[in-house]
C-alpha cells in the first residue's frame, strides 16, 4: 500500500491545516465481494473511527473546521480537488483511502462506476460543513487548532503519528 502525503497552506478561504498532511492510502482496502461499504465501515470503526455514513463527495469546495474525516471509496471513482480550488486533482478509486485532516478543502469535480463513498470522524469528534466563503473562514484556523489528533491511523490501526512537511 502507497501512502501520498501533501500538505496545504491557507489560501484565505480555505484554511488548510497547518500541522497534518492530506493521506491517501492507494489500494489500502480490499472491497471485493458484496457490501463493500459494511467492509470499509467495519475496518474504520475497529480503529476508532466512527459516525459513519454512506454517500458520496459533495461537488463544491467546503471543508470541516471541528473534526478530520476519513473518505474510503467502496465503488466507483471520482476525481477529487484538495487544499481549495487551486490544489492538486487526484483520482480514487475503490479500495483507496483518503484522510482529511480538519480545515482541508475537498471538492469532487468528476464520478462513474456508481461511486460509493463511506465517511467517518475520530472517537468524540464531529464535523461540521464550511465553504469556501469569508464568514466560514473567519473562526476557522481557531476551530481547527482545538481538533485533538486521532487515537488511531484509520487504515493500520497503529497510533496516529504526525508527518511532519518535507523539507
Amino acid at each position: 500500500m502507497a501512502i501520498e502525503r501533501l500538505h496545504f497552506a491557507s489560501d484565505g478561504l480555505i484554511p488548510n491545516n497547518p500541522v497534518l498532511p492530506l493521506a491517501c492510502y492507494v489500494q489500502a482496502l480490499d472491497v471485493a465481494g458484496p457490501s463493500p461499504e459494511q467492509k470499509i465501515i467495519e475496518h474504520l470503526a475497529a480503529n476508532g473511527w466512527v459516525d459513519a455514513w454512506i454517500n458520496g463527495i459533495y461537488p463544491f469546495q467546503h471543508y470541516h473546521a471541528t473534526a478530520h474525516e476519513v473518505l474510503g471509496i467502496a465503488k466507483g471513482r471520482a476525481l477529487v480537488q484538495f487544499g481549495g480550488p487551486n490544489g492538486p486533482v487526484i483520482e480514487v478509486v475503490a479500495g483507496d483511502v483518503v484522510l482529511i485532516p480538519a480545515g482541508v478543502g475537498h471538492c469532487r469535480l468528476d464520478m462513474s462506476g456508481g461511486l460509493s463513498v463511506v465517511g467517518a470522524y475520530p472517537e468524540g469528534q464531529t464535523a461540521d460543513l464550511r465553504r469556501e466563503n469569508a464568514r466560514d473562514f473567519s473562526d476557522a484556523a481557531e476551530c481547527i487548532a482545538r481538533v485533538g489528533l486521532p487515537r488511531l491511523d484509520p487504515v493500520t490501526g497503529a497510533p496516529f503519528t504526525v508527518v511532519p512537511p518535507p523539507g
